[in-house]
């Protein structure tokens, strides 16, 4: 069953854009991964999404993911609360959301050229 990955982090200030490019340029080659985002949620403030085949190959992922978490440790700040750098949360999906879907547009009507002027009439 497919599995997501949520991790949170807070990038010191002046480095987010170097947390947004090492990101960027990263392919990581975990077996199993489906894909994800970087999404900035504030000014300093970010979440990794990753989507997984399934939560055996995320967690066999985690000692790579650390890895890559080790050389971006001197960009982040702690989140407090005894929490370090990240604030981590992964799983299985229990339930796809599916969009509504918007009605069909109907096309517009083709307007009619007649390539003469017609002069309006007085009442």
């Amino acid at each position: 069953m497919t599995a997501f990955n949520v991790v949170r982090f807070r990038v010191k200030p002046g480095h987010e854009q170097r947390f947004i490019d090492e990101h960027r340029k990263a392919r990581p080659k975990f077996k199993g991964f489906i894909g994800g985002s970087l999404v900035r949620t504030g000014d300093q403030s970010f979440c990794v999404i990753g989507e997984w085949r399934n939560l055996k190959s995320l967690a066999a992922a985690r000692p790579q993911m650390i890895e890559i978490l080790d050389g971006l440790r001197e960009m982040l700040e702690d989140l407090g609360g005894g929490l370090g750098v990240t604030d981590p949360a992964s799983g299985e999906v229990v339930a796809r959301l599916a969009a509504t879907k918007s009605p069909k547009k109907r096309p517009a009507r083709a307007r009619r050229k007649t390539g003469r002027v017609t002069a309006r009439r007085k009442r």
